[in-house]
């Protein structure tokens, strides 16, 4: 297990494959860097040096009661990207952690070769699944997930109890949904800035499809692909998720 310091805060960080570098970030509140380390990234890795890390307040990262906005969440990918390679990097992101992704291509064109966007909310305050969480207690949430995520939980054991604790954590103690409700859009004409190659990977059934569609329209460079299932693909669809994401990282 290796921990890195970024932003005064301890990061829970590993490293898969070697190659090319990619950094994968998962989404917020049921997600960590598990969310890949056990669907897409050991394809990724074939080819790939990958890197991998918990967010902010997940997983075994340090926990924070606030820094959940897109803004302070791009400064912690910035650090850790910084430490990760000198060279232009692959980012691919999942749902809040696409979000992030995109904030910090377009604030450092330089910096990513090729964007990978995995059903990301435009803005992630319009998240209808966000809703389903808001209000309720950490177990009804636990509850409330897709029959994928509810039958990985069922198989984990005590690592299901550190699961709702982290749960109750962040929707109690930090101001991470406060930060969620804040976040704003990002206007056509500065997604129409970003000149690296795009793939937006969404879910056909996911209510985020729309901004796929938009993205794919409006950012150049980017393609649209709709695979079967929802908001939580790197879950219900991880063997075609990673084949798409390696077919675009290597093509």
């Amino acid at each position: 297990m290796s921990f890195e310091v970024h932003n005064g805060l301890k990061f829970h960080v590993q490293e898969l494959g070697a190659g090319p570098p990619v950094l994968m970030l998962h989404g917020l509140l049921v997600g960590s860097m598990a969310s890949w380390y056990f669907t897409a990234a050991p394809a990724v890795a074939k080819a790939h040096r990958v890197r991998l890390y918990d967010l902010r307040g997940h997983g075994r990262s340090e926990r924070a009661t606030t820094g959940y906005d897109v803004p302070t969440m791009g400064s912690d990918l910035a650090s850790i990207a910084n430490a990760f390679s000198p060279e232009p990097f692959a980012l691919v992101g999942h749902s809040y952690g696409a979000s992030t992704a995109l904030h910090y291509a377009l604030k450092n064109p330089g910096r990513v070769s090729k964007l990978v966007l995995v059903d990301a909310p435009l803005p992630a305050s319009r998240l209808e699944e966000l809703e389903a969480f808001l209000g309720r207690t950490p177990e009804a949430m636990a509850e409330s997930l897709p029959g994928a995520l509810q039958d990985a939980l069922a198989r984990k054991g005590r690592q299901a109890t550190r699961f709702v604790e982290g749960l109750r954590f962040l929707a109690t103690e930090t101001s991470l949904f406060a930060d969620l409700r804040r976040a704003d859009d990002i206007p056509d004409e500065v997604l129409a800035t970003l000149k690296c190659p795009v793939l937006c990977v969404y879910g056909t059934q996911s209510s985020c499809r729309p901004v796929g569609e938009r993205l794919a329209r409006v950012v150049p460079n980017a393609r649209l692909v709709l695979l079967e299932g929802g908001h939580f693909l790197p879950v219900e669809a991880p063997v075609a998720l990673g084949d798409c994401i390696t077919e675009f990282l290597d093509g």
